[in-house]
């Protein structure tokens, strides 16, 4: 379980297949002093398991499957990607709750400065309009951000200057591929509601 609060950006080293899976390599300078191999850790919100650290650097394997469903078919060496460890159950809750779980790939479709603030629009999963709302929660490659706008399956976030500076969002432009897992709480009401219906008819 994670927060969406990103503790740093990361370098890719290197991200290829190996003999049974694919290796990301990674170069950090806070998280990896803070984590152990078997540990858990958020990178661009896909929570990832740790199976090498140390040096400054962090190693993980994922499956062909993650690396299809997320924008990791996107990175290069040189790319930034958002990291978080998992959340302690003595810590402050400082976003909202994230899994870490992807739900889908959105685009972006607008990246803008607004005066100080940045705009962002992405275009979501065809029928992913039914878990966005107005001033809900939304974690874009792992940072916890609230909807500002709502259009089916379009929504905008406004970006503070501290979050740009800290994020990978500074990379993105139109047509970035960006991480999306929607509100958790909003998920688990869909399923129950689904299956009283089901019960009742």
């Amino acid at each position: 379980m994670f927060t969406g609060l990103v503790e740093e950006t990361a370098q890719v080293v290197s991200f290829a297949p190996a003999q049974n899976a694919w290796g990301l390599q990674l170069a950090a300078r806070v998280v990896p002093a803070g984590v152990a191999v078997g540990d858990s850790v958020a990178v661009n919100g896909c929570c990832l398991t740790v199976t090498r650290c140390g040096d400054g650097q962090l190693g993980f394997e994922m499956l062909e499957e993650t690396r299809r469903l997320t924008n990791f078919s996107e990175l290069k060496p040189g790319s930034a990607v958002n990291l978080e460890r998992s959340l302690r159950a003595d810590a402050r809750l400082g976003g909202h709750f994230v899994s870490g779980h992807i739900d889908g790939l959105g685009r972006v479709e607008v990246f803008e400065a607004r005066g100080k603030d940045h705009y962002l629009r992405v275009a979501a999963p065809a029928g992913a309009g039914r878990y966005l709302i107005h001033k809900g929660s939304i974690a874009l490659d792992g940072i916890s951000l609230t909807v500002a706008e709502v259009a089916g399956d379009t929504f905008a976030v406004w970006l503070i200057p501290h979050t740009l500076a800290a994020t990978n969002l500074r990379e993105k432009r139109a047509g970035s591929g960006v991480n999306l897992e929607f509100d958790l709480l909003g998920k688990y009401v869909e399923k129950l509601l689904a299956t009283r219906t089901a019960a009742s008819s």
